[in-house]
C-alpha cells in the first residue's frame, strides 16, 4: 500500500498539476541610440524622488520628536501634580 501513495521526491505541483510546465522567456536587452541620455533622465527622476522622500521623512521625524517631547512634558507635569498632593 505504501508503494502506491509514495510522494517522496515530488513537489505539490508535480502531484496535483497535470498541465504542461510554463515556458520561461528571457527578455533581450535593447540597445539605445541616445548615448545615455535616457540613463541621465532616469537618474534625475530618481534623484528628485529621493529628495522628496528625504524631505517628507525629515518633516515626519521632526513631528515625532515634537510629539514625544510634548508627551514627556505632560507625563512629567502629571507626576509632579500627584507627588505634590501628599
Amino acid at each position: 500500500m505504501e508503494g502506491l501513495n509514495n510522494s517522496y521526491g515530488t513537489s505539490w505541483a508535480d502531484q496535483w498539476d497535470d498541465g504542461p510546465d510554463p515556458i520561461s522567456v528571457v527578455p533581450q536587452k535593447k540597445r539605445s541610440n541616445n548615448n545615455g541620455t535616457g540613463a541621465a533622465k532616469y537618474k534625475q527622476k530618481v534623484g528628485d524622488g529621493f529628495d522628496k522622500t528625504k524631505s517628507v521623512a525629515s518633516t515626519g521625524l521632526k513631528k515625532v520628536k515634537e510629539g514625544t517631547s510634548v508627551g514627556f512634558q505632560w507625563i512629567k507635569s502629571k507626576y509632579h501634580k500627584t507627588t505634590q498632593k501628599r
